[in-house]
């Protein structure tokens, strides 16, 4: 693959380069109602390549999506819910420089501000799934709205090149992350390229003991990717609302917690194969409600009442990983311990999170929800030896499986 060091090599200024970033983060009410950026750890990741390019001069375009826009009346009318003027104020603010946002993905706002661009200077397009063409099925629709985006550009033969910045994005065939890398001179950018070295040496030789902590809320979910790594664990930990189809495996009552019953026998097949390989947590946090200030009880994970919702791991629990993960080499840790969003239940994932960095190795957060735990408990994000920003696109590389936004970077 190309990298953007090629493409810097070659020079950049004056020229167009289309680039596409991750920036779907989480929006809150701020002042005034307005709404603003609640966690802005992928538009601060994204910035060491844009970066990079605006100070070689680059005239850059920034692409990105943010979330599953919902239509209002009608077909084709976006929701302007998601739109990304609070992304393009934050980007703005990190980057130190105005970023100019443009009304639509490739129509007469985004042409203009695109030929208006100046050396330097970054344009941020609207939220690309507005656009039906980006998520489309039909090879030719997605493959038009791609023309349109490399046109933006100049297109080849103007100078216009395309950079792939967004790896939470690369697992999907999309206009953006996959049909206009076919219409470009097209380069891995530094962010999708650490990833995946650092998922490289998970799936080669890791140093061991290696350790795989899984949490989040349904089994189903992470059904593939344990599949694919406990031949080669050390120790799996499960935690999150999927630990209790575990249990309801090992035949114990979870009262009200998340069931999966559709996956009770795959989670009994999984620990017949492991042996003591899989730990599940011995005790669990339980309430009759998902709520703050809800009254709540530390039970033994065999021993959950009628009634009561398991809602995250135990204190003997955190101890239990926290001994697993004590001696071990490299980590993987993907998905919460329990609802880390309400305080009741986040001592967990707190406690869970803290030793896994204090790791002696390698020690990866598979982005997602896991990342996000990080940032809103306030631990330090350098204690980790990496922080993805690709939950799914993370999992799906663990698995084995294709990544459309990689493999298409691969070809010349």
């Amino acid at each position: 693959m190309r990298t953007l060091d090629d493409l810097l090599s070659v020079g950049v200024a004056g020229r167009r380069v289309l680039v596409r970033c991750d920036l779907n983060v989480p929006l809150g009410a701020g002042e005034h109602d307005r709404r603003e950026v609640t966690d802005d750890g992928r538009i601060r990741a994204a910035l060491p390549v844009l970066e990079k390019l605006l100070d070689a001069g680059a005239r850059v375009i920034v692409v990105t999506h943010l979330g599953r826009p919902r239509t209002l009346f009608g077909q084709g009318a976006p929701d302007p819910e998601y739109g990304l003027s609070p992304v393009a104020d934050r980007l703005a603010r990190l980057l130190g420089r105005p970023v100019t946002a443009a009304l639509d993905t490739v129509g007469e706002s985004a042409r203009l501000l695109a030929d208006e661009l100046g050396d330097g200077e970054v344009l941020l397009l609207e939220n690309v799934r507005f656009n039906p063409g980006e998520t489309s099925k039909d090879d030719a629709e997605r493959l038009e709205f791609a023309r349109e985006l490399a046109e933006l550009t100049g297109g080849e033969d103007g100078g216009g090149a395309f950079v792939e910045n967004a790896f939470g994005a690369v697992h999907r065939k999309h206009a953006s992350v996959y049909d206009v890398a076919t219409l470009l001179p097209h380069y891995v950018g530094d962010l999708v390229r650490d990833e995946l070295d650092v998922l490289g040496r998970l799936t080669g030789e890791p140093a061991r003991p290696y350790v795989v902590v899984l949490g989040g809320s349904k089994v189903s979910d992470k059904l593939a990717v344990i599949e694919a790594l406990l031949p080669s664990v050390d120790r799996l930990l499960v935690g999150g609302g999927m630990c209790f189809t575990f249990l309801a495996a090992q035949g114990h009552d979870v009262g009200d917690s998340l069931l999966e019953r559709d996956q009770i026998d795959n989670c009994r097949r999984f620990l017949a194969e492991a042996g003591d390989k899989i730990v599940l947590p011995t005790d669990v946090v339980v309430a009759e409600d998902v709520a703050e200030d809800v009254p709540a009880e530390t039970v033994p994970a065999d021993a959950i009442p009628g009634g009561g919702k398991g809602l995250d791991i135990g204190p003997d629990s955190v101890r239990l990983f926290a001994e697993a993960l004590s001696g071990a080499r490299t980590v993987f840790w993907n998905g919460p311990m329990g609802v880390f969003e309400i305080s009741t239940f986040a001592a967990g994932t707190k406690g869970v999170a803290e030793a896994v960095a204090a790791v002696d190795g390698l020690s990866v957060v598979g982005g997602g929800d896991s990342a996000a735990a990080v940032r809103a408990l306030g631990l330090d994000e350098n204690a980790f030896g990496h922080i993805s920003t690709g939950g799914g696109a993370s999992l799906e590389y663990l698995e084995g499986k294709d990544l459309p936004g990689v493999s298409v970077l691969e070809t010349v």
